[in-house]
């Protein structure tokens, strides 16, 4: 081989790779679902079957009791018995995806086909009156407002949803369906064979296979995956127009949220990042916080903390905010009543705000309190002052005698208010040196929450009456939960993210299995409570037994 033809192939694989590496990366999870879908859900089969196979979902006390009913058919009981008897493939990847138009919109479930003649005989079963049609080698089934369709690879279903009609409108949202009454929608009865052959022959441009962002979420270490393009689920709704003078669209344009969901030993992790338009993302990455306070935190004088959440910002981004929607002028003409403006609210703090819950207990009257703070850094001592003035003055107007339960306290560089006069003194007055373990997960982070539900559960143990079943809920819910934090907040990879870890008690078993096992065991409990409940409702005062034991429901 000659060195110049050495030379040129050189250069071509150069380039080739080049080209490769500077390509969009695709997927093959999206490859059949529209671009512009609202919510795509992407269940990672194998992961999930390899965590919680099919047996051990048949043990589940929910599960037994559905399987008992003698209304089911042996067509369904077939399915449960083993989901490959539908001629699905129950270990390789499957989609759901919801598709929001002017009709309505429409949900679809996606999947590999195992045995396409199972598939056909078990859909053709279940869909008894359901015509069947054939169209470039796919197959349809369609009854009512469900379309089934399978090739030799993979299956679609498709089910109308008009009712998405009104998904995201927010004058229903704020009530406002008196002021501005949406107009009614006409129904459109959707040709589930179309929408389903067209989904069979998307290009692939206009597929969530060819975006990037969705390509890394389904990439990346998950059971499941999640997205949702807010924008897609809003765009278009009546509600919107109501809401005209304020520029909501700037919340929602370019805006949507990818997540994974991983059932581990002993706990569940959420990972999420919201990604915004330029306009949202410019005003985070300017104004978003660094990390939560320190010398709030280590100032909270509690014993046992229920619930706490905690934020670093920016103030000036609340005033660069309410202008983008266009809000800042009615802002400045309500608070301006009140004797403040939103200069004065900017000046005020330093941007760290903490609330939290703690140290609940029970009277000798039987009732249960928890002490509440609310926390917050000052910044400038007159702009603050007209703050709590005019916090003062809508206390007394909207709480009334209530207000007197309420306390607060502040020196130059603090403020908290909340129900415990001692502890709000003590917060404010004090050189705070609380240590909190659950702090050392979340303390980083601009945003961070935590929840302690082993000792809100055992505290509703404690407080709860003579109800069994309540009690028996209790008990297991106790032996499940553990705590949950959240932190994040940081502006990275183009959107803000964010991490939600549920720790469960028994950290040997993957959580998965646990929840299998906790629903179908509550299951049962609320099962039994609407026994009692329908028994309670005939009851006649004196003359019927008491409720049945219900100690045996499970060990």
């Amino acid at each position: 081989m000659s060195v110049k033809t050495i030379s040129t192939f050189f250069v071509a694989a150069t380039a080739l790779l080049l080209m490769a590496s500077c390509s969009k990366k695709t997927n093959t999870q999206g490859r059949y679902v529209p671009a512009n879908a609202a919510v795509v859900v992407h269940v990672n089969s194998e992961a999930i079957t390899a965590k919680l196979p099919w047996e051990e979902v048949k043990q589940n006390e929910l599960f037994k009791t559905m399987y008992a009913d003698s209304s089911l058919s042996s067509l369904v009981k077939s399915a449960l018995d083993n989901p490959e008897n539908t001629g699905i493939d129950i270990k390789k990847d499957m989609i759901f995806f919801m598709m929001k138009d002017s009709t309505g919109g429409y949900v679809v479930f996606q999947g590999a086909i195992k045995d396409a003649a199972k598939f056909k005989t078990y859909n053709a079963a279940a869909l008894k009156n359901a015509a069947a049609s054939e169209k470039n080698g796919v197959q349809y089934l369609t009854d009512k407002r469900t379309t089934v369709s399978w090739d030799k690879d993979k299956f679609i279903v498709v089910a109308d949803a008009p009712e998405m009609i009104n998904a995201g409108n927010f004058d229903k949202v704020m009530n406002r369906d008196s002021i501005v009454p949406a107009p009614s929608p006409v129904i459109v009865v959707r040709d589930g064979i179309s929408t389903a052959a067209a989904l069979y022959t998307l290009a692939e441009n206009k597929s969530m296979a060819n975006d990037e962002k969705f390509s890394k979420l389904v990439n990346s270490k998950g059971d499941i995956h999640f997205w949702m393009n807010t924008e897609a689920l809003y765009e278009g709704n009546a509600g919107m127009a109501a809401m005209s003078m304020v520029n909501l669209r700037k919340l929602y344009e370019g805006s949507f949220t990818a997540g994974t969901v991983n059932f581990d030993n002993g706990l569940v992790n959420v990972d999420l990042i919201s990604y915004a338009g330029k306009e949202m993302s410019d005003l985070w990455k300017k104004y978003g916080g660094t990390k939560i306070s320190s010398d709030l935190t280590k100032r909270y004088p509690a014993k046992n903390v229920a619930a706490f959440f905690a934020i670093n910002f920016k103030p000036e981004g609340i005033k660069e905010f309410v202008k983008l929607l266009g809000v800042d002028g009615f802002i400045n003409m309500g608070s301006s009543l009140l004797g403040f403006n939103l200069d004065d609210f900017v000046k005020a703090n330093k941007g760290d705000v903490m609330l939290a819950l703690s140290d609940i207990t029970k009277d000798s009257a039987g009732k249960t309190s928890a002490n509440f703070l609310f926390a917050a850094t000052v910044n400038d001592k007159v702009s603050f002052d007209k703050l709590v003035a005019a916090g003062s003055k809508m206390g007394k107007d909207k709480l009334g005698s209530d207000a007197s339960k309420l306390f607060y306290n502040r020196n130059d560089p603090y403020f908290a208010i909340g129900n415990n006069k001692t502890a709000i003194d003590d917060f404010v007055g004090k050189n705070g040196n609380s240590q909190f373990d659950f702090l050392n997960k979340i303390s980083s982070s601009p945003i961070a929450g935590y929840a302690n539900l082993q000792y809100i559960l055992t505290s509703m143990k404690e407080t709860a009456g003579k109800d069994s079943l309540g009690m028996l809920a209790l008990d297991l819910s106790s032996k499940m939960w553990k705590d949950a934090t959240l932190n994040g907040g940081e502006f990275k990879d183009g959107g803000v993210s964010q991490h939600i870890e549920i720790n469960l008690q028994d950290k040997t078993t993957n959580s998965l299995k646990q929840l299998n096992t906790y629903f179908g065991r509550m299951s049962t409990i609320l099962k039994e409570k609407n026994k009692e409940t329908n028994i309670n409702d005939l009851r006649l005062p004196g003359n019927f037994p008491a409720g049945p034991d219900s100690s045996a429901l499970y060990e």
